[in-house]
């Protein structure tokens, strides 16, 4: 299968684009431009390869879950353990690549967006460690629900903006973060924490995350003795999962499934899920697909994971599901939490709550497959952060 997207102008078929500001047209052409330069130089790859073996801690990790794979039946499962990364999920891939390029760039100060708190923890921690000012804006009701990576945030020297706009969660701290980087240009660099945003950004957090599926493509072979028949992984903005895919995308005997917050139920107004149940539009400098009324307006949206509720998908997302090389689907709330219990159980290991949706696809997929098939899953980061939520959830006050 052949596959070259971005086009020059960041777009995939009718997807992605530049729907900015014109004080922004400038900014994205230098960081375009620097990125193109910088994305194969030899200096540049060793020191992010120095970064991601050492810092990381790369590779992570494909782990046979045999007691799991026992208790489902059908298919062998197999977690690519990127909660195993340095601050605990798959985010700091993207914002050592980002930080780095900042560096290139002369900039001081760094921005980011977080919905559950890990791309914050991650970009405060690559601005502790490189030495830079960073603000990471929080919707307010996310500030509530993961109160422990706001501390971690703090506790390395970021200051937090709890934002009270709108629906208070990821889109609107999204929102806050680009209000920033127009005023700030001159010495800040956005480091976005997914595949949205305009061109170049869904390429280049693509590009920084891809070292998941690279792995992958040797670690299989290796352990499997071949590709695996399906690779699941779950969908917000959707870097966890392009990260994993997007190598995967010309083998195309792999089946790639691509898991949204289906919330309350994709049939109610409460959930996350654009590709299952949206509709064309803009949102956040690139089209898409995003949960939007008739009149266009961006509708709030739901989902136990803070990860998860946001309510548009990176482009590249939109345009796999239209070719039809990525099947997506939803995963509810209820399934989602029972599935963090399962995993806990069964294999000890606590996985977030995004990644609790990818769980749970996993298992009604794998029952319907044969044990000589293999099942891979993303589990994109680990659950520290949600015993609040989940304690809530249960019924069970923590202080």
């Amino acid at each position: 299968m052949s596959y070259a997207f971005p086009d020059a102008r960041g777009h995939f078929g009718p997807y992605g684009g530049q729907f900015v500001a014109e004080t922004l047209m400038e900014p994205l052409a230098r960081l375009s431009e620097a990125y193109a330069a910088l994305k194969d130089d030899p200096a540049f790859r060793a020191e992010l390869d120095h970064d991601l073996k050492y810092y990381v801690g790369r590779p992570s990790p494909l782990y046979h879950a045999e007691r799991l794979t026992r208790k489902w039946g059908g298919a062998q499962i197999w977690l690519k353990r990127e909660d195993l990364n340095h601050t605990g999920a798959h985010k700091i891939n993207n914002t050592v690549g980002q930080a780095l390029l900042a560096k290139h760039l002369g900039k001081t100060r760094i921005i980011a967006e977080t919905g559950a708190g890990q791309h914050g923890v991650a970009s405060a921690t690559i601005a502790a460690r490189l030495g830079l000012k960073c603000v990471v804006y929080m919707g307010a009701e996310d500030v509530q629900r993961q109160s422990p990576n706001v501390y971690r945030m703090k506790l390395l020297g970021a200051e937090v903006v709890p934002v009270q706009s709108g629906t208070r969660t990821l889109k609107d701290a999204l929102n806050e973060a680009l209000r920033d980087w127009v005023t700030n240009v001159d010495d800040t660099f956005y480091v976005i924490g997914t595949v949205a945003g305009p061109h170049p950004y869904p390429m280049l957090v693509r590009d920084f995350n891809a070292v998941v599926g690279r792995e992958l493509l040797q670690q299989c072979p290796e352990q499997i003795g071949r590709l695996p028949d399906v690779m699941v992984a779950c969908v917000g903005g959707g870097s966890n999962a392009i990260g994993m895919f997007h190598p995967f995308i010309p083998h195309t005997e792999v089946q790639l499934v691509g898991v949204e917050a289906g919330g309350h139920g994709i049939d109610t107004p409460d959930h996350a899920a654009p590709l299952s149940a949206g509709q064309r539009g803009v949102l956040h400098g690139n089209r898409t697909y995003v949960m939007a009324d008739d009149d266009g307006q961006i509708l709030p949206t739901h989902s136990v994971s803070a990860g998860l509720d946001y309510p548009g998908v990176g482009p590249e997302h939109a345009w796999l599901k239209d070719t039809g090389r990525v099947r997506y689907t939803a995963i509810n709330d209820d399934a989602a939490l029972a599935a963090f219990h399962e995993l806990t159980r069964v294999e000890g290991i606590i996985p977030a709550l995004e990644s609790a949706h990818a769980v749970a696809e996993a298992r009604r997929i794998a029952v319907t497959l044969k044990s000589d098939q293999h099942l891979v899953v993303n589990l994109s980061g680990r659950g520290d952060k949600d015993i609040f939520t989940v304690a809530r959830m249960d019924g069970i006050e923590l202080t």
